[in-house]
């Protein structure tokens, strides 16, 4: 895991406040789509007025400059005003096809409520990850928003329960609070969570909040820049500007100690270790529950072993974290009955659950590119393998020694130098590209533990692996779960215990299927 670009430390930091409109959610995205629905259809419909600007709304540029932040009417004010339109206020109550800011506000709401139930509501990963951490570490959370919509969004994606307290648009009418970039609604917050604006962490995606935020004095202001903006946020006081909050930690959250794992030789002593606790099994798939092959597609399962995860999911909440595509482990698992984090944990995927990191997505772009660049870099390099996945660009060079390894290691670094927003990692003779975002398969299993039900003193999380992309998961479970290292050799690792191979990994996990009660039972 490298290191944090921040670590907000419980001594100094009693509470955090998210903006929900685009740090905690999609919903910016959302929000344009829905103005510029408005604007365009508005402005084509309207009779032609000398001296009046009809181009269209622009989804980046406008929105930022005269939406984002701002209460509905005052939003709608200030771009017609700046396309040379003069509309009366109105009445709140106006219909939507009246021809006032009200009229128009309340038009846009339909829009934004339509826009919802056909595209649904997507959350950052990463900040919702972040959000659990300081919670457990006991700081309090807010989440604030100008939308009337704050409400709608959290049920719809099921987060409401995350924050102490939220303050939105009806609340900031209700309370005659100033908006951006008045700080109105953040000592709001602060204030209702009985904090100190010197002890708050404000975590912002616009200009606007930025400066509200150094204007209400808050201790941390940190700007969380999803297109450019990074040089505005730090001109308007940002602490910090970071591309997504996995570049955030929480003091005390992780562990890094590494040793040499101990040699499990009874799995009978794990059932002991379950008394009076229930398991949840994390799996990596090859080295783990499949044999390494030198061709990666060729690492299957075999029909015991299926069985046998068959089994132990009637005991236990299984998932299987690959680094491999989500349609192809599950493909190759096939059992329907447990979950899948594909793409160290970048898609997941399980029985009523599903999440696709959008800071992944942004990234699709280079990864295309990069694939480009590196197949041809790769071309005067023999046995090295180029495979594109959804989330990655993996090269597998198992054949390779010596000076064939470090000229593919070269290669791969000289593309990668020119995507700032892809980073290198590798396993066992493997060089990976992925999206630069600090989300691997030890915050999955954080994610997964939380969005299952997992987090209590009664379970007993439990994660299998063999790779280096492996330890960030046992360093997850260290402290409250057992990690186990699968290799027939002793080696550092966060692991505390180590089985040999696949075969004493279906030991264990027969030994489970028959020791324990089933779930619900």
């Amino acid at each position: 895991m490298r290191v944090p670009e921040l670590t907000v430390l419980r001594e100094k930091i009693d509470a955090a406040i998210f903006n929900l409109d685009g740090v905690v959610t999609q919903i910016a995205k959302l929000q344009a789509s829905a103005w510029k629905r408005l604007f365009d259809t508005y402005l084509r419909e309207r009779s032609s007025q000398q001296g009046e600007d009809y181009r269209y709304f622009d989804s980046a540029l406008d929105y930022r400059r005269y939406i984002d932040g701002r209460p509905r009417y005052q939003a709608i004010k200030h771009f017609l005003l700046a396309r040379h339109i003069d509309l009366p206020k109105g009445e709140p109550d106006d219909p939507p096809e009246r021809d006032t800011i009200c009229g128009l506000g309340n038009r846009k709401n339909l829009i934004f409520d339509q826009i919802v139930e056909e595209e649904g509501v997507a959350v950052y990963g990463c900040t919702i990850a972040l959000v659990r951490r300081l919670r457990k570490a006991g700081i309090k959370t807010a989440v604030v928003s100008a939308s009337k919509h704050c409400d709608l969004v959290l049920e719809r994606v099921g987060i409401t329960g995350l924050f102490d307290t939220r303050i939105d648009g009806l609340e900031a009418e209700r309370l005659d609070l100033d908006s951006k970039p008045d700080p109105d609604i953040f000592l709001e917050a602060v204030r209702r969570l009985d904090v100190a604006p010197a002890k708050t962490v404000v975590f912002e995606d616009t200009v606007v909040g930025i400066t509200a935020g150094k204007r209400g004095r808050i201790a941390l202001v940190i700007g969380v820049d999803h297109g450019g903006w990074d040089r505005k946020m730090q001109q308007h006081g940002a602490d910090l500007v970071v591309r997504d909050l996995c570049r955030v930690d929480v003091e005390g959250t992780d562990s890094d100690r590494r040793s040499s794992p101990r040699p499990l030789t009874d799995v009978s002593w794990v059932s002991k270790q379950l008394a009076g606790k229930r398991p949840a099994l994390f799996l990596d798939y090859g080295g783990t529950l499949a044999p390494i092959d030198d061709r990666p597609e060729d690492a299957r399962l075999t029909e015991d072993m299926r069985l046998i995860l068959r089994s132990v999911a009637r005991v236990a909440q299984v998932v299987v974290v690959s680094g491999r595509d989500l349609d192809e482990v599950s493909e190759l698992v096939g059992l329907q009955e447990i979950t899948y984090a594909g793409n160290h944990g970048l898609e997941i995927r399980g029985p009523d659950l599903r999440l696709e990191l959008p800071e992944g997505i942004d990234a699709l772009d280079d990864l295309d590119q990069a694939t480009v660049d590196l197949t041809t870099a790769l071309k005067t390099i023999p046995e090295a393998r180029l495979t594109r996945k959804r989330f990655a660009i993996v090269v597998h060079y198992r054949q390779q020694t010596g000076e064939g390894s470090d000229a593919v290691e070269s290669a791969v670094r000289q593309v990668q130098a020119h995507f700032p927003r892809l980073h290198l990692t590798g396993g066992k003779a493997v060089i990976e590209l992925l999206p630069d975002i600090d989300w691997d398969k030890g915050r999955a299993v954080r994610w997964l533990l939380s969005e299952l039900g997992l987090e209590g003193a009664e379970v007993l999380p439990i994660y299998m692996g063999d790779d280096v992309t492996d330890e960030d998961a046992f360093r997850a479970v260290r402290g409250r779960g057992l990690g186990i290292l699968v290799s027939d050799r002793p080696q550092s690792s966060a692991a505390l215990y180590r089985v040999r191979d696949t075969d004493h990994v279906a030991e264990l996990l027969r030994h489970l299927a028959e020791t324990q009660p089933p779930l619900g039972g």
